[in-house]
């Protein structure tokens, strides 16, 4: 079973994009970030013919979004909202005989890395407060799950370019670090991605836009994460992080696919 995960920027703008990555990589389950779309307007008829037969969405106008694509039945789904809002940046969905998975957008946070001086900070902080907490309090670590997505946090000194440089710069910040590893340490969450690639390695899943040419200098941020439960880890088999992706044409997402393979139980 391969499950993927990828934030879109617009899944209507890059579905030809989209459609390539299942055609070559062949995932059971895809994960979406950014779909920027309403429901009624999510192109389902388009994940219908490429064999994703069972679709969670949570859409909103223009902005967030998020959605699990399937090839295999869900058993359940559910929308979950941080912070008060309604903002479609959580949906889960369990499958059937199989695991809880859920595709998380966690905010970016603005430019700022001061909850005091900016708003968008002190909502990404809380939102990651509160799903902190959500995980701390459900008493069933030991069935399997898995949550994935862009989590706008590069937490490890090799997953981004240059960890002196960006200390400062929000989405590798010391604050947001250690609300990220909170959040890890509440369901006892496992890395997947580097249990294949040591920490001692750079690791990018994030190319920014503004750079003329992102492949110069490769600087890069891992931003977007598979976790897993410890019960899920047996299965785990392999990982990856399609970093050609970042230039497929046309219009390529400043993010790229990341994926792990799993053996069925």
């Amino acid at each position: 079973m391969r499950v993927a995960t990828w934030n879109i920027n617009s899944v209507r703008l890059r579905l030809p994009l989209i459609e390539r990555f299942v055609r070559e990589n062949k995932p059971d389950i895809l994960c979406l970030q950014e779909t920027k779309v309403v429901n009624d307007a999510f192109p389902e008829g388009a994940f219908e013919q490429m064999g994703f037969a069972h679709r969670a969405i949570s859409g909103m106008k223009s902005y967030n979004g998020v959605a699990i694509l399937s090839k295999i039945p869900f058993a359940e789904t559910g929308v979950l909202n941080w912070q008060g809002k309604e903002d479609c940046r959580h949906i889960f969905a369990k499958l059937a005989g199989g695991p809880e998975i859920h595709c998380v957008y966690i905010p970016a946070g603005g430019d700022v890395p001061d909850p005091a001086a900016n708003p968008k900070f002190a909502h990404k902080l809380g939102f990651l407060d509160d799903l902190a907490a959500y995980w701390r309090g459900r008493d069933d670590k030991a069935a399997p799950k898995m949550m994935l997505g862009d989590f706008n946090i590069a937490p490890l000194e090799n997953d981004v370019w240059s960890h002196k440089q960006l200390l400062d710069v929000v989405s590798h910040t010391p604050l947001e670090v250690e609300k990220l590893l909170a959040l890890q340490t509440a369901h006892d969450w496992i890395d997947a991605p580097r249990r294949f690639v040591p920490e001692s390695k750079k690791l990018y899943s994030w190319w920014s836009y503004r750079a003329r040419d992102w492949t110069v200098g490769d600087r890069g941020r891992r931003l977007d994460h598979i976790w897993i439960t410890p019960s899920l880890l047996p299965q785990l088999q392999a990982t990856g992080i399609l970093k050609a992706a970042r230039g497929w044409d046309p219009k390529p997402s400043d993010h790229v696919p990341v994926w792990a393979d799993f053996s069925r139980p």
